[in-house]
């Protein structure tokens, strides 16, 4: 249904002579107008409405590796970590080995961790970088009780949100500090608090060069499900210039960001 307004100026007598006022006509669906003089406004404010009624409380958290995370617990049941995971070590307490050489992260087929740039100051909101083979390491990578988010699990979520349209938008930090300006559609609805982490990622320079790239423009997680074809891992990818939250593959030795689901 749609809500029409018109502006246009009208002239009113007064008993001190003739005065232009300028009036909003707000046409509703049900066929009323409603008529505002607007120097009685001050300011006009759009909300849009919550998507399936969503709720959204605090849950409670999990200590894991040394540092405390928040959660977020979901009217369909679903509590997700409300920030990005950052351990160093498997849920049996053995350490993942943290690579920095480009090479030797090309050429891996096991768990390893990095932060963006090698520069531990980003772990602070982004988090630690994961390549898939952590993600599905027999050992665990998030902590007792949590486990990485199935694709159906993050399909859960995003239908929950109302969709692949919206769903980016619901998950995404509002800042600019994090994603990109504009930061498209980020309302961060339901307390999520997605940043814009980037990937360690291969970038074709000089044959076999690794780097990191898209830090706040996008915001790859990991899923725990292989591709069709089982060359990739699925992962979602919000981005700043959408509100969009799709499911896709991405290479199993690209380093991008996790979050844990309870199990």
């Amino acid at each position: 249904m749609k809500t029409k307004i018109y502006f246009f100026a009208i002239t009113v007598m007064s008993a001190f002579g003739l005065q232009a006022q300028t009036i909003m006509n707000i046409h509703q669906n049900n066929g009323t107008v409603l008529q505002i003089p607007l120097n009685t406004i001050d300011s006009i404010t759009y909300t849009m409405p919550n998507p399936g009624n969503i709720v959204t409380n605090p849950g409670a958290g999990v200590t894991f590796d040394g540092y405390t995370y928040s959660s977020i617990l979901l009217g369909n049941g679903q509590e997700w970590m409300a920030e990005n995971l950052r351990t160093s070590s498997y849920a049996n307490g053995d350490p993942i080995p943290n690579v920095t050489d480009s090479l030797q992260w090309l050429n891996t087929t096991s768990g390893a961790w990095a932060h963006y740039d090698n520069d531990s100051l980003f772990e602070n909101p982004y988090g630690k970088l994961y390549n898939f083979y952590t993600v599905i390491d027999f050992r665990g990578l998030c902590p007792s009780g949590w486990q990485v988010p199935s694709e159906i699990d993050w399909l859960t979520l995003v239908n929950y949100l109302g969709g692949t349209s919206l769903a980016g938008g619901a998950i995404k930090d509002t800042s600019t500090n994090y994603w990109f300006a504009p930061n498209t559609g980020a309302t961060n609805l339901i307390g999520f608090n997605a940043v814009g982490s980037g990937i360690k990622i291969f970038n074709g320079v000089g044959g076999d060069q690794w780097g990191c790239q898209f830090k706040n423009d996008y915001g790859h997680m990991w899923s725990s499900t292989p591709s069709v074809n089982c060359t990739q891992g699925m992962a979602i990818y919000p981005k700043y210039d959408n509100s969009n939250g799709p499911i896709g593959g991405t290479e199993k030795n690209n380093g991008i960001a996790v979050r844990c689901l309870k199990d």
